[in-house]
């Protein structure tokens, strides 16, 4: 009886200890999977549609929060800049449009055209993507690089430390990670705090 009871309690820690762990999202180092999510153009994007990437800057965003308004001329700009350099920029919507409605494929399009984004914006139609991410915020960030087993995590978090104003920036995040992708060394900070909305379920 006793050992009956203790096989129970063992079970019940390690079902408790999984319930807290699963759903986490990716940590550095985690290979992401790849995702088909539409396009404001009504196609369907992943990953591997981008054959001679080196890796992405993925960033969860949308329209409404004020945070993701504040950084979209800064996503707009890592894409000018390291696209060609193989490290283009996958923007993907993650919000409950009928929480958000302001957040809708119509919106997405018009906000896109407002703002002449030069990247996919992509919806996360059924908000299936952004908890295997473990994204918490727009915007928050994932840089991957492709390696032979797959886009392998190597930053997570903020785009820089200066949502209010671009000009008093005084560490570049994402920039530092990707400069340090190309130059083929590890980066120095892997993560930091990701400062935006929640994202709405």
């Amino acid at each position: 009886m006793k050992n009956t009871l203790k096989t129970l309690l063992a079970l019940v820690v390690v079902i408790t200890t999984s319930a807290f762990t699963v759903g986490t999202g990716y940590d550095i180092g985690d290979i992401a999977t790849d995702f088909e999510l539409e396009n404001i153009d009504g196609n369907m994007v992943s990953m591997a549609d981008y054959k001679d990437a080196k890796g992405f800057i993925v960033v969860f965003t949308c329209n409404t929060c004020p945070y993701a308004v504040a950084y979209e001329d800064r996503v707009e700009a890592l894409n000018k800049k390291y696209a060609d350099k193989g490290y283009p920029v996958i923007a993907i919507m993650p919000n409950n449009t009928d929480v958000k409605p302001g957040d809708n494929m119509e919106a997405m399009q018009a906000r896109a055209k407002a703002k002449g984004f030069t990247f996919p914006y992509l919806m996360d139609k059924g908000q299936k993507i952004y908890p295997q991410y473990g994204a918490t915020k727009t915007p928050h960030v994932y840089i991957l690089q492709k390696t032979t087993k797959g886009p392998q995590v190597k930053y997570i978090g903020a785009i820089d430390d200066n949502y209010q104003d671009a000009s008093a920036v005084t560490k570049t995040y994402v920039e530092d990670a990707v400069n340090a992708l190309l130059e083929g060394k590890e980066v120095k900070e892997t993560k930091t705090r990701a400062i935006g909305c929640s994202i709405k379920v």
